[in-house]
């Protein structure tokens, strides 16, 4: 015992060093490249583990085609029946609205519905080449009795919808993740975990970006008792469905 805190005394003097030097505040400028190397890492071991060619999976595709997304979402409908079946469908990051006009259309169950969260005054934040307020749009105009748009934050807005929504959240679930940011999907995440049950389907729309949208889903499976399988990938992995275990 005396060895070992021996050792543990060293790496106490050595750590209260390293903080005492302040070596983030000049060499502060590794922190991002060096987040996105080790998440990329993580992110191609992963591909590695799960290259699923029983379910959609276009990997490796040699450039990115337009239009693809749709023919995903049609097969999740279509292998997990959920044209006819009344859902919860929770869309964030809205932008123009053109999923959620896709999903309206496909789901013909009176008892559906459909929620859009958005600021609709852009990112909040920049996310890589896009500056924050990128991506403006109008809230769309889609006329739908099942449709509540919310607009604002997540963080201002998920938690009220929830309070007055939770029977809502009784129903299968099928939550886009479209906002990009790794701030605004790992909130979503971690606020709607307590809902999540066997057979809901989350979907990440930019999956593949190391720092933001695969990151928040690592640091979600890493930290709650959740298992989730991939049940679609389009893209090299950009567009990735899951079904909750």
């Amino acid at each position: 015992m005396a060895f070992i805190d021996r050792v543990m005394n060293g790496f106490f003097v050595i750590k209260g060093l390293g903080l005492y030097l302040r070596p983030g505040v000049w060499l502060g400028f590794l922190k991002n490249p060096s987040q996105f190397f080790a998440n990329y890492l993580s992110l191609t071991k992963w591909i590695s583990q799960n290259n699923n060619r029983n379910v959609m999976n276009d990997f490796l595709v040699p450039t990115r085609v337009r239009g693809v997304r749709n023919e995903y979402y049609k097969y999740l409908v279509d292998k997990h029946d959920l044209q006819n079946n009344a859902v919860t469908y929770l869309e964030f990051g809205v932008y123009k609205g053109d999923s959620m006009r896709w999903w309206i259309d496909v789901n013909n169950n009176e008892s559906s519905f459909f929620g859009g969260f958005d600021t609709f005054e852009g990112l909040p934040e920049s996310w890589g080449p896009y500056a924050k307020g990128a991506m403006k749009a109008d809230m769309p105009d889609i006329k739908d009795e099942r449709l509540l748009f919310i607009k604002g934050l997540f963080q201002d807005t998920l938690y009220k919808f929830i309070e007055e929504n939770k029977s809502r959240l009784q129903q299968k679930l099928i939550i886009n993740l479209d906002a990009d940011l790794f701030s605004a999907t790992i909130f979503v995440l971690s606020t709607l975990a307590p809902f999540l049950k066997k057979d809901d389907i989350i979907m990440f729309d930019e999956f593949n970006v190391p720092n933001h949208e695969y990151y928040a889903f690592k640091i979600f499976t890493e930290s709650f008792p959740i298992k989730l399988e991939m049940i679609a990938a389009r893209l090299n992995y950009y567009h990735v469905a899951f079904k909750v275990l």
